[in-house]
């Protein structure tokens, strides 16, 4: 793992885990003949079951939000190209994509399909990303994470040995409902909830997508994906200056994708550009 150069950690040590959290959500969810699931015209899940229906041979729907525009742009053109079948729903009704009304006319197009949500986020992805900590190779005190549906920060709660903690770094404005989120998810994977993690609301920047010249600084001396890595970074780089993270603490930022960002020296460089939006 590379390890984060930026003079205001002072003594604190950021260590970036590159991990393809995707992978480990939909790990436990597939095995279907047909999978159905919902995003946004740029969703990494909605890429990541794509391959996946490719590579182990099921069906794959994609549920998109808003109308079709043609060309397709570079990441609806993968899943098509994978073979997923993609179609759109109107801003209004995918609003209401979880209400049983909307559901049961998607299984009335589509006949027998195992339906995932957006994100990917169920109790079956909370166990997958669960075995995320047993995976990371150098001593720690903290594991911190983006967060856009609560599955990973909820899974990685969950796997943790005693004695260390999560943050999770919301990506959205008005993330307060995902603590909510998270507690569910566990409970709906365990049983029990967990009380070793906290949640971060004010590091997105004005809204999902959303940047600042702030952001866009940071990102200029740190070049990272900005919808989710970058504010997870930026709000990990503030907490230790702030003295919220004492000096001394280790901290595993879990990076999706390669990042190129730069290393404390004697570290190597990735040679990856930067990585794609979650």
């Amino acid at each position: 793992m590379e390890e984060l150069a930026d003079p205001a950690l002072g003594s604190v040590r950021v260590f970036l885990k590159a991990d393809d959290n995707k992978a480990r959500k939909l790990r436990y969810n597939l095995g279907a003949a047909r999978v159905l699931t919902f995003g946004g015209a740029y969703s990494g899940h909605i890429r990541a079951v794509a391959a996946a229906g490719l590579r182990h041979g099921f069906e794959t729907i994609g549920v998109i939000r808003g109308e079709e525009c043609l060309p397709l742009n570079p990441s609806l053109a993968y899943a098509a190209a994978c073979g997923m079948r993609l179609v759109y729903l109107d801003r209004a009704t995918y609003r209401r994509k979880h209400e049983p009304e909307v559901i049961a006319a998607l299984r009335e197009r589509f006949g027998e399909v195992t339906i995932l949500p957006e994100g990917g986020s169920n109790a079956a992805a909370v166990r997958g990303c669960a075995e995320l900590p047993a995976d990371i190779a150098v001593p720690y005190d903290v594991v911190c994470c983006p967060v856009g549906t609560g599955g990973t920060l909820a899974g990685i709660s969950a796997g943790l040995p005693p004695g260390r903690r999560a943050i999770g770094f919301a990506a959205l404005k008005g993330g307060a409902f995902l603590a909510g989120e998270v507690t569910r998810l566990q409970r709906e994977a365990y049983g029990r909830a967990w009380h070793n993690w906290s949640l971060e609301l004010g590091y997105h920047f004005g809204g999902y997508a959303r940047t600042t010249p702030a952001l866009d600084a940071f990102v200029a001396r740190h070049p990272v994906e900005r919808v989710y890595v970058a504010k997870m970074l930026y709000g990990i780089v503030d907490l230790a200056r702030r003295g919220i993270l004492a000096p001394g603490t280790r901290v595993v930022a879990v990076v999706t994708g390669q990042p190129s960002i730069p290393v404390v020296p004697g570290g190597a460089p990735t040679g990856f550009d930067s990585a794609e939006p979650r």
